[in-house]
Protein backbone atom coordinates (compact mmCIF):
# COMPACT_ATOMS: atom_id res chain seq x y z
CA UNK A 1 0.00 0.00 0.00
CA UNK A 2 1.18 3.44 -0.48
CA UNK A 3 1.78 6.38 2.46
CA UNK A 4 -0.93 8.21 4.45
CA UNK A 5 -1.09 11.24 6.72
CA UNK A 6 -2.50 12.60 9.52
CA UNK A 7 -1.44 15.05 13.13
CA UNK A 8 -2.29 15.50 16.40
CA UNK A 9 0.24 16.07 19.71
CA UNK A 10 2.29 14.06 22.53
CA UNK A 11 4.72 14.68 25.01
CA UNK A 12 8.50 15.38 23.61
CA UNK A 13 9.36 12.71 26.78
CA UNK A 14 7.22 10.12 25.58
CA UNK A 15 8.18 10.55 21.66
CA UNK A 16 5.73 7.93 21.01
CA UNK A 17 4.58 6.70 17.02
CA UNK A 18 1.16 6.41 18.44
CA UNK A 19 -0.40 9.23 20.96
CA UNK A 20 -3.55 8.05 22.63
CA UNK A 21 -6.07 9.91 24.68
CA UNK A 22 -9.62 11.14 25.05
CA UNK A 23 -9.31 14.43 25.33
CA UNK A 24 -11.35 17.03 23.50
CA UNK A 25 -9.44 19.44 21.55
CA UNK A 26 -10.50 23.16 22.00
CA UNK A 27 -10.33 26.17 20.36
CA UNK A 28 -7.90 26.00 17.19
CA UNK A 29 -4.57 27.60 16.97
CA UNK A 30 -3.83 29.73 13.92
CA UNK A 31 -0.45 28.98 13.04
CA UNK A 32 1.92 32.59 13.32
CA UNK A 33 0.74 35.11 10.75
CA UNK A 34 -2.47 33.50 9.51
CA UNK A 35 -5.56 35.02 9.72
CA UNK A 36 -8.55 32.70 9.66
CA UNK A 37 -11.06 34.68 7.98
CA UNK A 38 -9.99 36.59 5.28
CA UNK A 39 -11.10 37.67 1.67
CA UNK A 40 -8.06 36.41 0.00
CA UNK A 41 -8.30 33.88 -2.66
CA UNK A 42 -10.68 33.91 -5.46
CA UNK A 43 -15.14 35.01 -4.62
CA UNK A 44 -16.95 31.24 -4.41
CA UNK A 45 -18.71 30.71 -7.74
CA UNK A 46 -21.26 29.00 -9.75
CA UNK A 47 -19.16 26.14 -10.45
CA UNK A 48 -18.09 25.84 -6.91
CA UNK A 49 -20.11 23.26 -4.48
CA UNK A 50 -20.69 25.01 -1.09
CA UNK A 51 -21.46 22.53 1.85
CA UNK A 52 -24.70 23.65 1.58
CA UNK A 53 -24.57 22.81 -1.84
CA UNK A 54 -22.99 19.20 -0.85
CA UNK A 55 -26.25 18.61 1.34
CA UNK A 56 -28.81 19.77 -0.91
CA UNK A 57 -27.54 17.30 -4.13
CA UNK A 58 -27.72 14.49 -1.52
CA UNK A 59 -31.22 15.48 -0.17
CA UNK A 60 -29.66 15.64 3.38
CA UNK A 61 -32.59 18.35 4.62
CA UNK A 62 -34.76 15.57 4.36
CA UNK A 63 -33.29 14.33 7.28
CA UNK A 64 -32.34 17.30 9.21
CA UNK A 65 -36.21 18.29 9.21
CA UNK A 66 -37.17 14.74 10.11
CA UNK A 67 -34.65 15.66 13.19
CA UNK A 68 -31.53 13.44 12.40
CA UNK A 69 -28.39 15.38 12.55
CA UNK A 70 -26.09 12.65 13.38
CA UNK A 71 -26.02 13.52 17.16
CA UNK A 72 -24.52 10.62 18.83
CA UNK A 73 -22.69 9.13 16.24
CA UNK A 74 -18.98 9.18 16.38
CA UNK A 75 -17.13 8.98 13.05
CA UNK A 76 -13.70 7.70 13.13
CA UNK A 77 -11.86 9.99 10.47
CA UNK A 78 -8.18 8.31 10.22
CA UNK A 79 -6.54 11.42 7.90
CA UNK A 80 -3.57 13.91 8.52
CA UNK A 81 -5.26 14.91 11.38
CA UNK A 82 -8.00 17.65 12.22
CA UNK A 83 -7.16 21.71 13.10
CA UNK A 84 -10.28 22.84 14.84
CA UNK A 85 -11.09 26.13 12.05
CA UNK A 86 -14.17 27.66 12.10
CA UNK A 87 -17.23 25.20 11.88
CA UNK A 88 -15.27 22.68 13.83
CA UNK A 89 -14.01 24.58 16.94
CA UNK A 90 -17.23 23.86 19.04
CA UNK A 91 -16.66 22.56 22.64
CA UNK A 92 -16.63 18.93 21.99
CA UNK A 93 -16.77 18.35 18.30
CA UNK A 94 -13.44 17.03 18.19
CA UNK A 95 -12.21 14.38 20.03
CA UNK A 96 -8.25 13.86 19.45
CA UNK A 97 -8.14 10.09 20.15
CA UNK A 98 -5.16 8.36 18.33
CA UNK A 99 -2.06 9.86 16.55
CA UNK A 100 0.06 7.67 15.19
CA UNK A 101 1.90 9.88 12.49
CA UNK A 102 5.48 10.86 12.76
CA UNK A 103 4.66 14.18 14.11
CA UNK A 104 3.00 12.88 17.30
CA UNK A 105 6.43 13.10 19.06
CA UNK A 106 6.07 17.20 19.00
CA UNK A 107 3.46 18.30 21.35
CA UNK A 108 3.33 21.16 19.18
CA UNK A 109 2.35 19.42 16.05
CA UNK A 110 0.62 16.28 17.12
CA UNK A 111 -3.49 15.94 16.45
CA UNK A 112 -2.86 18.83 14.03
CA UNK A 113 -3.78 18.89 10.87
CA UNK A 114 -0.25 20.61 9.10
CA UNK A 115 -1.27 18.72 5.36
CA UNK A 116 -4.39 20.17 5.12
CA UNK A 117 -6.78 17.21 4.07
CA UNK A 118 -8.22 15.48 7.41
CA UNK A 119 -9.39 18.77 8.55
CA UNK A 120 -11.30 19.42 4.65
CA UNK A 121 -12.69 16.01 5.26
CA UNK A 122 -13.99 16.86 8.36
CA UNK A 123 -15.84 19.84 7.51
CA UNK A 124 -17.35 17.94 4.94
CA UNK A 125 -18.70 15.26 7.33
CA UNK A 126 -19.76 17.30 10.26
CA UNK A 127 -18.89 20.87 10.34
CA UNK A 128 -21.45 22.25 11.85
CA UNK A 129 -22.01 25.72 10.87
CA UNK A 130 -19.90 27.45 13.89
CA UNK A 131 -18.36 29.61 11.37
CA UNK A 132 -20.58 30.98 9.02
CA UNK A 133 -23.11 29.00 6.65
CA UNK A 134 -20.61 27.53 4.60
CA UNK A 135 -19.19 25.32 7.37
CA UNK A 136 -22.08 23.25 7.68
CA UNK A 137 -21.60 20.00 6.84
CA UNK A 138 -23.67 16.46 6.01
CA UNK A 139 -24.37 15.22 9.55
CA UNK A 140 -23.54 18.84 11.63
CA UNK A 141 -24.43 16.75 14.90
CA UNK A 142 -22.03 14.02 14.30
CA UNK A 143 -18.86 14.12 16.58
CA UNK A 144 -15.34 13.30 14.72
CA UNK A 145 -12.87 10.77 16.46
CA UNK A 146 -9.03 12.32 15.42
CA UNK A 147 -7.51 9.24 15.00
CA UNK A 148 -4.14 10.77 12.94
CA UNK A 149 -2.05 9.06 10.86
CA UNK A 150 -0.72 11.11 8.53
CA UNK A 151 2.37 13.30 9.33
CA UNK A 152 2.62 17.00 8.17
CA UNK A 153 3.47 16.40 4.24
CA UNK A 154 0.95 13.57 4.38
CA UNK A 155 3.12 11.09 4.59
CA UNK A 156 2.29 6.75 6.01
CA UNK A 157 2.95 3.51 5.75
CA UNK A 158 0.41 1.22 5.49
CA UNK A 159 1.52 -0.49 9.23
CA UNK A 160 0.40 2.90 11.08
CA UNK A 161 -2.51 2.77 8.82
CA UNK A 162 -3.42 -1.07 10.12
CA UNK A 163 -2.68 -0.17 13.88
CA UNK A 164 -5.01 2.96 13.41
CA UNK A 165 -7.62 0.72 12.22
CA UNK A 166 -7.20 -2.14 14.82
CA UNK A 167 -6.99 0.80 17.48
CA UNK A 168 -10.56 1.96 16.61
CA UNK A 169 -12.04 -1.49 16.42
CA UNK A 170 -10.90 -1.80 20.03
CA UNK A 171 -11.53 1.36 21.12
CA UNK A 172 -14.54 2.50 19.64
CA UNK A 173 -16.96 2.41 23.05
CA UNK A 174 -14.25 3.21 25.39
CA UNK A 175 -14.30 6.86 27.06
CA UNK A 176 -17.89 7.44 25.96
CA UNK A 177 -16.98 6.85 22.30
CA UNK A 178 -19.74 5.92 19.89
CA UNK A 179 -17.71 4.95 16.81
CA UNK A 180 -20.20 3.46 13.91
CA UNK A 181 -18.48 5.14 11.03
CA UNK A 182 -14.79 5.23 9.57
CA UNK A 183 -14.19 7.81 6.85
CA UNK A 184 -10.92 6.31 4.93
CA UNK A 185 -10.22 8.91 2.27
CA UNK A 186 -7.37 7.37 0.28
CA UNK A 187 -6.52 4.34 -2.07
CA UNK A 188 -3.44 2.80 -2.60
CA UNK A 189 -2.46 1.24 -5.98
CA UNK A 190 -1.76 -2.33 -4.86
CA UNK A 191 -2.22 -4.89 -6.99
CA UNK A 192 -3.67 -7.94 -4.04
CA UNK A 193 -5.76 -9.89 -3.47
CA UNK A 194 -8.51 -8.98 -0.99
CA UNK A 195 -8.47 -12.08 0.50
CA UNK A 196 -4.74 -12.08 1.69
CA UNK A 197 -4.15 -8.61 1.53
CA UNK A 198 -3.44 -7.27 5.15
CA UNK A 199 -4.99 -3.74 4.69
CA UNK A 200 -8.25 -5.40 3.81
CA UNK A 201 -8.55 -7.84 6.16
CA UNK A 202 -8.39 -4.61 8.49
CA UNK A 203 -10.85 -2.69 7.11
CA UNK A 204 -13.26 -6.02 6.83
CA UNK A 205 -12.26 -7.10 10.61
CA UNK A 206 -13.85 -3.42 11.57
CA UNK A 207 -16.64 -3.93 9.11
CA UNK A 208 -17.48 -7.48 11.02
CA UNK A 209 -16.98 -5.47 14.37
CA UNK A 210 -20.57 -3.36 13.51
CA UNK A 211 -18.60 -0.19 12.04
CA UNK A 212 -19.13 0.67 8.87
CA UNK A 213 -16.16 1.32 6.44
CA UNK A 214 -16.61 4.16 4.13
CA UNK A 215 -13.34 4.28 1.48
CA UNK A 216 -12.52 6.11 -1.47
CA UNK A 217 -12.74 4.33 -4.76
CA UNK A 218 -9.85 6.14 -6.13
CA UNK A 219 -8.97 8.71 -8.86
CA UNK A 220 -7.04 7.00 -11.45
CA UNK A 221 -10.46 6.13 -13.90
CA UNK A 222 -9.47 3.80 -16.06
CA UNK A 223 -5.23 3.38 -15.69
CA UNK A 224 -6.13 0.49 -12.84
CA UNK A 225 -8.59 -1.23 -14.74
CA UNK A 226 -10.00 -1.50 -10.98
CA UNK A 227 -10.74 -0.10 -7.78
CA UNK A 228 -7.78 1.12 -5.71
CA UNK A 229 -7.19 -0.82 -1.85
CA UNK A 230 -8.68 -0.94 0.53
CA UNK A 231 -11.59 -0.17 -1.72
CA UNK A 232 -11.32 -3.82 -3.11
CA UNK A 233 -12.57 -5.49 -0.59
CA UNK A 234 -16.38 -5.93 -1.88
CA UNK A 235 -17.86 -5.85 1.92
CA UNK A 236 -16.71 -2.22 2.30
CA UNK A 237 -18.68 0.76 1.09
CA UNK A 238 -16.55 2.33 -2.03
CA UNK A 239 -17.47 5.76 -3.28
CA UNK A 240 -16.44 7.28 -6.45
CA UNK A 241 -16.79 10.74 -7.28
CA UNK A 242 -19.97 12.47 -9.07
CA UNK A 243 -19.76 16.46 -10.77
CA UNK A 244 -23.47 18.26 -9.71
CA UNK A 245 -24.84 20.69 -11.77
CA UNK A 246 -26.65 21.98 -9.08
CA UNK A 247 -28.66 24.48 -11.80
CA UNK A 248 -29.66 21.44 -13.64
CA UNK A 249 -30.30 19.12 -10.36
CA UNK A 250 -28.27 16.42 -12.83
CA UNK A 251 -25.04 14.48 -12.16
CA UNK A 252 -22.14 12.78 -14.15
CA UNK A 253 -19.16 11.09 -13.28
CA UNK A 254 -15.83 12.64 -13.86
CA UNK A 255 -13.16 10.69 -16.21
CA UNK A 256 -10.75 10.61 -13.42
CA UNK A 257 -12.81 8.64 -11.00
CA UNK A 258 -11.75 4.93 -10.73
CA UNK A 259 -13.81 2.09 -12.52
CA UNK A 260 -14.20 -0.98 -11.31
CA UNK A 261 -13.54 -4.31 -13.19
CA UNK A 262 -17.24 -5.46 -13.16
CA UNK A 263 -17.09 -7.99 -10.62
CA UNK A 264 -16.27 -4.98 -8.14
CA UNK A 265 -17.31 -2.07 -9.00
CA UNK A 266 -18.05 1.15 -6.86
CA UNK A 267 -20.62 0.79 -4.55
CA UNK A 268 -22.02 4.61 -5.31
CA UNK A 269 -21.11 7.98 -6.20
CA UNK A 270 -21.26 10.72 -3.96
CA UNK A 271 -20.26 14.83 -4.72
CA UNK A 272 -16.92 15.18 -5.56
CA UNK A 273 -16.28 18.24 -8.07
CA UNK A 274 -14.83 21.13 -7.09
CA UNK A 275 -16.10 21.39 -3.14
CA UNK A 276 -15.22 23.85 -1.27
CA UNK A 277 -14.36 22.70 2.14
CA UNK A 278 -12.86 24.12 5.45
CA UNK A 279 -9.55 25.50 5.19
CA UNK A 280 -5.82 25.39 7.35
CA UNK A 281 -4.42 28.31 6.34
CA UNK A 282 -0.75 28.16 6.87
CA UNK A 283 -0.99 23.97 5.92
CA UNK A 284 0.96 22.43 3.60
CA UNK A 285 -1.55 22.19 0.49
CA UNK A 286 -3.08 26.34 1.80
CA UNK A 287 1.04 26.54 0.80
CA UNK A 288 1.79 25.55 -2.30
CA UNK A 289 -2.00 25.79 -3.61
CA UNK A 290 -3.00 29.27 -3.32
CA UNK A 291 -5.10 28.89 -6.22
CA UNK A 292 -7.54 26.83 -4.37
CA UNK A 293 -8.39 29.20 -1.65
CA UNK A 294 -11.72 30.53 -1.89
CA UNK A 295 -14.10 33.05 0.02
CA UNK A 296 -17.52 34.35 0.58
CA UNK A 297 -17.70 37.85 -0.46
CA UNK A 298 -20.27 38.47 2.58
CA UNK A 299 -18.63 37.29 5.06
CA UNK A 300 -14.94 37.14 3.93
CA UNK A 301 -14.88 33.23 5.37
CA UNK A 302 -12.55 31.43 3.39
CA UNK A 303 -12.71 28.11 2.21
CA UNK A 304 -9.84 25.63 0.05
CA UNK A 305 -11.46 23.91 -2.81
CA UNK A 306 -10.79 20.60 -4.19
CA UNK A 307 -12.11 17.33 -6.07
CA UNK A 308 -11.52 13.90 -5.48
CA UNK A 309 -12.96 10.36 -4.70
CA UNK A 310 -11.84 11.49 -0.86
CA UNK A 311 -14.39 14.33 -0.71
CA UNK A 312 -16.77 12.07 -1.77
CA UNK A 313 -16.35 9.11 0.76
CA UNK A 314 -16.57 12.36 3.25
CA UNK A 315 -19.94 13.18 1.47
CA UNK A 316 -21.40 9.76 1.97
CA UNK A 317 -19.95 8.96 5.31
CA UNK A 318 -21.85 12.25 6.29
CA UNK A 319 -24.87 10.64 5.26
CA UNK A 320 -24.10 7.31 6.90
CA UNK A 321 -23.61 9.11 10.33
CA UNK A 322 -27.62 10.38 9.64
CA UNK A 323 -28.74 6.61 8.79
CA UNK A 324 -27.29 5.69 11.86
CA UNK A 325 -29.25 8.35 14.41
CA UNK A 326 -32.46 7.65 13.18
CA UNK A 327 -31.76 3.37 13.13
CA UNK A 328 -28.88 2.95 15.67
CA UNK A 329 -29.23 -0.64 15.42
CA UNK A 330 -28.35 -1.33 11.94
CA UNK A 331 -25.15 -3.61 10.50
CA UNK A 332 -22.58 -2.19 8.39
CA UNK A 333 -24.56 -4.74 5.72
CA UNK A 334 -28.30 -2.94 6.61
CA UNK A 335 -26.54 0.07 5.64
CA UNK A 336 -25.04 -0.72 2.73
CA UNK A 337 -28.57 -2.23 0.99
CA UNK A 338 -30.32 0.88 2.23
CA UNK A 339 -27.87 3.16 0.77
CA UNK A 340 -27.26 1.52 -2.39
CA UNK A 341 -31.10 0.54 -3.05
CA UNK A 342 -32.20 3.99 -2.83
CA UNK A 343 -29.25 5.30 -5.11
CA UNK A 344 -30.28 7.26 -8.26
CA UNK A 345 -28.76 6.11 -11.52
CA UNK A 346 -26.40 9.18 -13.39
CA UNK A 347 -26.69 7.26 -16.75
CA UNK A 348 -23.80 5.41 -16.85
CA UNK A 349 -22.14 2.27 -16.63
CA UNK A 350 -22.19 0.16 -13.35
CA UNK A 351 -18.76 0.08 -13.39
CA UNK A 352 -18.40 3.88 -13.14
CA UNK A 353 -21.58 4.55 -11.00
CA UNK A 354 -21.90 1.09 -8.81
CA UNK A 355 -26.10 1.65 -7.66
CA UNK A 356 -25.59 5.41 -8.41
CA UNK A 357 -25.93 8.74 -6.68
CA UNK A 358 -26.40 8.52 -3.31
CA UNK A 359 -29.99 9.86 -1.92
CA UNK A 360 -30.38 10.55 1.63
CA UNK A 361 -34.04 11.13 1.57
CA UNK A 362 -34.37 7.38 -0.61
CA UNK A 363 -32.20 6.38 2.29
CA UNK A 364 -34.31 7.10 5.56
CA UNK A 365 -37.67 6.92 4.47
CA UNK A 366 -36.98 3.81 2.91
CA UNK A 367 -38.06 0.17 5.40
CA UNK A 368 -34.95 -1.50 7.12
CA UNK A 369 -34.00 -4.63 5.08
CA UNK A 370 -33.81 -8.17 6.51
CA UNK A 371 -30.38 -8.36 7.94
CA UNK A 372 -30.82 -12.43 7.14
CA UNK A 373 -31.74 -11.44 3.70
CA UNK A 374 -29.53 -8.02 3.35
CA UNK A 375 -26.11 -10.09 4.96
CA UNK A 376 -22.87 -10.50 2.08
CA UNK A 377 -21.66 -13.44 1.18
CA UNK A 378 -18.17 -12.74 -0.15
CA UNK A 379 -15.74 -14.67 0.87
CA UNK A 380 -13.73 -13.87 3.79
CA UNK A 381 -10.24 -12.18 3.87
CA UNK A 382 -7.87 -14.25 5.93
CA UNK A 383 -5.52 -11.68 6.05
CA UNK A 384 -2.31 -13.41 5.89
CA UNK A 385 -0.38 -12.14 3.14
CA UNK A 386 2.78 -10.04 2.27
CA UNK A 387 2.61 -6.51 3.90
CA UNK A 388 5.37 -4.96 1.40
CA UNK A 389 2.86 -6.20 -1.42
CA UNK A 390 0.00 -3.82 0.22
CA UNK A 391 2.27 -0.69 0.11
CA UNK A 392 2.09 -0.87 -3.33
CA UNK A 393 4.57 0.86 -5.53
CA UNK A 394 4.79 3.84 -3.01
CA UNK A 395 7.31 3.74 0.00
CA UNK A 396 8.36 5.79 3.12
CA UNK A 397 11.70 5.97 4.37
CA UNK A 398 12.57 4.25 7.75
CA UNK A 399 13.64 6.59 10.17
CA UNK A 400 16.39 4.14 11.20
CA UNK A 401 18.13 3.75 8.24
CA UNK A 402 16.84 6.55 6.01
CA UNK A 403 16.59 3.68 3.10
CA UNK A 404 13.09 3.00 1.68
CA UNK A 405 10.47 0.49 4.32
CA UNK A 406 10.56 -2.43 2.73
CA UNK A 407 9.49 -5.80 3.68
CA UNK A 408 7.23 -7.77 6.23
CA UNK A 409 8.33 -5.17 8.42
CA UNK A 410 7.14 -1.79 10.79
CA UNK A 411 9.12 1.21 10.83
CA UNK A 412 9.89 -0.61 14.61
CA UNK A 413 9.79 -4.49 14.01
CA UNK A 414 8.81 -7.49 12.19
CA UNK A 415 5.66 -7.48 11.10
CA UNK A 416 4.25 -10.97 11.68
CA UNK A 417 1.24 -11.47 9.35
CA UNK A 418 0.02 -14.41 10.40
CA UNK A 419 0.00 -14.06 14.26
CA UNK A 420 -1.37 -9.99 13.50
CA UNK A 421 -4.19 -11.77 11.42
CA UNK A 422 -5.58 -13.63 13.88
CA UNK A 423 -5.88 -11.52 16.68
CA UNK A 424 -7.07 -8.68 14.32
CA UNK A 425 -9.76 -10.88 13.11
CA UNK A 426 -10.93 -11.64 16.99
CA UNK A 427 -10.63 -8.02 17.98
CA UNK A 428 -7.67 -8.24 20.55
CA UNK A 429 -4.59 -7.17 18.21
CA UNK A 430 -4.14 -3.87 19.99
CA UNK A 431 -2.97 -5.47 23.72
CA UNK A 432 -1.38 -4.49 26.47
CA UNK A 433 -1.61 -0.54 26.48
CA UNK A 434 0.54 1.47 28.51
CA UNK A 435 -0.21 4.82 28.95
CA UNK A 436 1.73 8.13 30.53
CA UNK A 437 -0.37 10.77 33.01
CA UNK A 438 -1.59 12.66 30.02
CA UNK A 439 -3.80 9.48 28.70
CA UNK A 440 -1.14 9.09 25.66
CA UNK A 441 0.35 5.37 24.28
CA UNK A 442 4.15 4.97 25.84
CA UNK A 443 4.68 1.61 25.28
CA UNK A 444 2.78 -2.25 24.63
CA UNK A 445 2.26 -4.75 21.68
CA UNK A 446 0.99 -4.65 18.39
CA UNK A 447 0.83 -7.30 15.03
CA UNK A 448 3.45 -9.11 18.13
CA UNK A 449 6.34 -6.18 18.10
CA UNK A 450 6.72 -3.81 19.98
CA UNK A 451 5.49 0.07 19.24
CA UNK A 452 7.33 1.65 22.40
CA UNK A 453 7.99 5.16 22.61
CA UNK A 454 11.93 5.36 22.48
CA UNK A 455 11.58 3.58 19.02
CA UNK A 456 9.98 6.27 17.50
CA UNK A 457 12.12 8.92 18.86
CA UNK A 458 11.39 12.90 17.41
CA UNK A 459 15.16 12.46 15.46
CA UNK A 460 13.98 9.63 13.97
CA UNK A 461 10.62 10.45 12.48
CA UNK A 462 11.58 13.76 11.51
CA UNK A 463 9.80 15.76 8.54
CA UNK A 464 13.08 15.46 6.38
CA UNK A 465 12.76 11.45 6.93
CA UNK A 466 9.14 11.19 5.16
CA UNK A 467 10.37 13.64 2.15
CA UNK A 468 11.00 12.48 -1.42
CA UNK A 469 8.78 9.25 -2.47
CA UNK A 470 5.98 10.44 -0.22
CA UNK A 471 3.71 13.57 -0.19
CA UNK A 472 5.21 16.08 -1.32
CA UNK A 473 4.28 19.61 -2.60
CA UNK A 474 5.00 19.18 -6.13
CA UNK A 475 2.53 16.17 -6.18
CA UNK A 476 -0.68 18.04 -6.02
CA UNK A 477 0.00 19.35 -9.68
CA UNK A 478 -2.26 19.27 -12.29
CA UNK A 479 -5.08 16.06 -11.79
CA UNK A 480 -3.60 14.03 -9.62
CA UNK A 481 -1.05 13.02 -7.31
CA UNK A 482 1.49 12.85 -9.85
CA UNK A 483 5.24 11.64 -10.55
CA UNK A 484 6.37 8.97 -7.71
CA UNK A 485 4.08 9.96 -5.16
CA UNK A 486 0.54 9.14 -4.48
CA UNK A 487 -0.71 8.59 -7.79
CA UNK A 488 -4.18 10.51 -8.28
CA UNK A 489 -5.63 7.24 -5.98
CA UNK A 490 -4.60 8.32 -2.79
CA UNK A 491 -5.30 10.74 0.36
CA UNK A 492 -5.81 13.71 -2.77
CA UNK A 493 -9.26 14.92 -3.77
CA UNK A 494 -8.20 14.87 -7.42
CA UNK A 495 -6.91 18.28 -7.63
CA UNK A 496 -6.83 21.36 -5.11
CA UNK A 497 -7.85 24.14 -7.35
Amino acid sequence: MKQVRSKRRATAAVAALLSVGGLVSGLGVALPGVAWSTCEGLPLDAQTLTLPGVAAAINAQAAWNAGFDGRGIDVALIDTGVTAVPGLSSPGKIVDAADFSTDSANPALSYRDGEGHGTNMAGIIAGDGSGGPFTKGVAPGARIINVRTGAGDGSVDVSQIVAALDWTVQNRNTLGRNIRVINLSFTTDANTNYLVDPLTHAVENAWNAGVVVVVSAGNDGKALGRLGNPASDPYVLAVGAAAYDSSAKQSSVPDWSSVGNGSRNPDVVAPGVLIAGLRVPGSMLDTNFPSARFFDPVTCSSFFRGSGTSQAAAVTTGAVALLLQQRPTLSPDQVKGLITRTAQSVGVNANKQGSGFIDVAGMIGLATPDARLIGQKHQKSRGTGSLEASRGTLHVKNPKSNAELKGEVTPNAAFETRAWSLASGRGVAWTNQVFDAQGRFVSGAWAGSSWSGSSWSGSSWSGSSWSGSSWSGSSWSGSSWSGSSWSGSSWSGSSWT
